[in-house]
């Protein structure tokens, strides 16, 4: 298990999605804002450029609307676009960082070279040497392929709202991945969910049977955007790690909890 400190609580592109304290997501600002605020993991978006580059960026378009595969990282920074080697000289080395790597259709064309996990593995070399990384990713290829150039660091697979955990779980166990990633949409209890009446639905545990199943398969659970209130819910759980948006709002719901329980 890498995440020593439970739960560990991730800062979600930085501080925040969107604005959060007056920075922009996946900025180097919004990355050091939540180091001031006392977290140890950061998680950033990564996608690859026209130009071979790696910059922090969520969605697969541009302020202006083009695709960032389509544009050079220079055309980019003019839009307020990172490259992660910003990133990486400026976060102190003791920060870990999850890397939520975006793949694009030409990732099943192009060279292999110029896909975006061999751009990103090389990138990491050393980078995996001196700091804690875990690599995620809705790709299981992509983690696949990166998993024995870079291995220093953990790998963990992302799955997607509401995705049933009998498949996220066994399947992140069987590619020998170090963690699965799991949105706080999939965990609910019967009856709820996005399944009409009447639907056949698959199984929703309890957080904790599900975390603790995840467990037992070797995986560390990551859950990705609980608010505060279900945060310390999935605390409660087991949970190893909390991506999330309100940094401040998760900490001191974490803290009064502790302290309610005698913590």
């Amino acid at each position: 298990m890498f995440f020593t400190e439970k739960p560990t609580v991730v800062g979600h592109r930085g501080f925040g999605r969107r604005t959060r304290g007056g920075n922009g997501e996946n900025t180097v600002p919004s990355c050091l804002a939540a180091v001031a605020a006392g977290l140890t993991w950061i998680e950033i978006d990564v996608q690859r450029t026209a130009d071979d580059q790696l910059v922090l960026h969520h969605d697969w378009t541009a302020p202006d609307g083009s695709y960032i595969v389509e544009r050079t990282a220079a055309e980019l920074a003019g839009q307020g676009i990172a490259r992660l080697e910003e990133m990486l000289e400026a976060l102190p080395p003791e920060i870990g960082l999850d890397l939520d790597v975006k793949t694009v259709f030409t990732d099943a064309t192009c060279p292999h070279s110029r896909r975006t996990g061999a751009l990103l593995a090389a990138a990491l070399g050393a980078e995996s040497l001196r700091r804690r990384l875990l690599i995620t990713s809705f790709d299981a290829g992509l983690l696949t392929s990166m998993r024995p150039h870079l291995p220093q660091a953990a790998f963990g697979l992302i799955t997607w709202l509401n995705f049933p955990l009998n498949h996220g779980v066994p399947a992140a166990a069987a590619l020998g991945f170090d963690a699965i990633c799991l949105n706080t949409g999939s965990f609910g209890p019967k009856g709820e969910g996005p399944f009409a009446a009447g639907d056949e639905r698959p199984p929703f545990p309890a957080a904790a049977d599900a975390v603790a199943a995840a467990h037992d398969a070797g995986l560390d659970v990551l859950v990705w955007c609980p608010d505060p209130a279900e945060s310390v819910r999935y605390a409660a759980a087991g949970a190893d790690a909390l991506c999330v948006d309100d940094v401040p709002g998760t900490l001191q719901a974490l803290r009064l909890a502790a302290e309610s329980s005698g913590g």
